[in-house]
């Protein structure tokens, strides 16, 4: 009888973000007959969004497999925000955000650890003679971390079993530190393979149904975060959304793909929808996982400033554009970095909101078996590269 205890799926699913969310559900999917423990930073049941019901590590666990996201760039500051409540994050901000010291001592208090990269576990934490996997992880904002976070997180890949990175950004940047890693799209490109009949049957239910039943015609499916909070970020984007409705003959699907601290603002939906010609949109409201899901899956195209909203329009072979934020840094950007690694160059990538209309009409025009084409080459892709770790893990 084996008494060992189950490999860890380590990740951010411990907080309704949307691709968090679906990495433990698709990697139980791709390795069936495999048991998990779905750990994170904080103890959480997320199964009434469609997640799982989440623990702490235990200590000294025999395999750890980081489940995919943009891991290797998420601070201690970051985690222990993104963990609360918005009203108690907005307040942890106020109280902290000036301070650099401060922030890193508070958010050590609320994780209880003291990595400044929490969501990176190196072979300490291991048992004697444990796997250590990271699985389509990203970092594209990797050369703005300061030097002692750069060297927690190489220390941990360097001891890894399997490293493999979802983007050509990431990747160069740590074949720049010495680190080869291959590159692997994200597990989300076999939500479709995997779930295909599991968002078919909530197409039909309550949330999904009021939509399909308000927009008969057809509709684009959008999504845009708590970044394009400012009068003209929203002005610009009911302008180009009214536009490609006109154009279209398409209604327009408002939906929130993370409810967590700096995601999606349910505020900001209502505004836009004030600024719609009557009867263009409308708002699911569920923030249920497989609802979101069948939501895009059921559109006529996607525009999002959520990676993963991308990604599974991507995996349904739909049209997509990703929403670059106003404020954007000049670093380099998650979603553009995973469009041009991964996808036909006459795709759009990110734009800006003023750019919505053009961008989601190229987007459109694309040939449907090009972008079939697109999906199922990553699906290939992703699963040659898990077929090289999973022959890691031992019963």
């Amino acid at each position: 009888m084996n008494m060992h205890p189950p490999p860890v799926l380590f990740g951010a699913f411990d907080r309704h973000n949307f691709g968090d969310l679906l990495f433990p559900h698709l990697l139980e999917a791709l390795l069936p007959g495999q048991a998990f423990d779905f750990c994170g930073l904080a103890a959480r049941d997320l199964r009434p969004f469609g997640g799982h019901r989440v623990t702490l590590l235990p200590a000294r666990p025999r395999q750890l497999i980081h489940a995919g996201g943009e891991l290797l760039t998420c601070s201690a500051w970051q985690a222990a925000v993104m963990l609360l409540e918005p009203a108690a994050a907005a307040d942890a901000i106020a109280h902290y955000g000036d301070d650099p010291a401060a922030a890193a001592a508070w958010a050590a208090r609320q994780l209880g650890n003291s990595r400044s990269m929490p969501y990176v576990v190196g072979r300490g934490a291991l048992a004697p003679g444990g796997k250590l996997v990271f699985n389509a992880v990203g970092g594209v904002e990797w050369d703005a971390l300061p030097a002692a976070q750069r060297d927690e997180v190489k220390a941990a890949l360097g001891q890894a079993d399997w490293l493999s990175v979802r983007d050509h950004v990431t990747q160069a940047a740590l074949r720049a530190e010495g680190i080869d890693a291959p590159l692997c799209p994200d597990p989300a490109v076999m939500v479709a393979d995997c779930f295909g009949e599991t968002i078919r049957q909530h197409h039909n239910r309550g949330p999904m149904k009021a939509v399909l039943d308000a927009f008969p015609q057809g509709y684009l499916a959008c999504q845009f975060s708590a970044d394009f909070a400012d009068d003209a970020s929203l002005d610009a984007l009911a302008h180009g959304l009214s536009r490609a409705a006109a154009a279209t003959g398409l209604g327009v699907a408002l939906f929130r793909a993370g409810a967590a601290p700096w995601h999606d603002d349910p505020a900001l939906y209502e505004k836009l929808r004030r600024r719609l010609p009557p009867g263009t949109a409308r708002l699911l409201p569920s923030l249920h996982l497989w609802d979101i899901c069948a939501l895009i899956a059921a559109s006529r195209g996607t525009v999002c400033s959520s990676l993963h909203a991308r990604i599974v329009a991507l995996a349904h072979g739909l049209p997509r554009v990703s929403l670059m934020p106003p404020q954007h840094r000049p670093l380099p950007d998650k979603r553009t970095a995973f469009a041009e690694t991964w996808e036909p160059d006459v795709v759009p990538r990110s734009v800006a909101v003023d750019q919505l209309e053009p961008a989601l009409l190229q987007a459109m025009a694309v040939p449907a078996d090009l972008l079939r084409d697109n999906a199922e080459n990553l699906r290939t892709r992703y699963l040659h590269s898990q077929a090289q770790w999973a022959g890691l893990l031992t019963p």
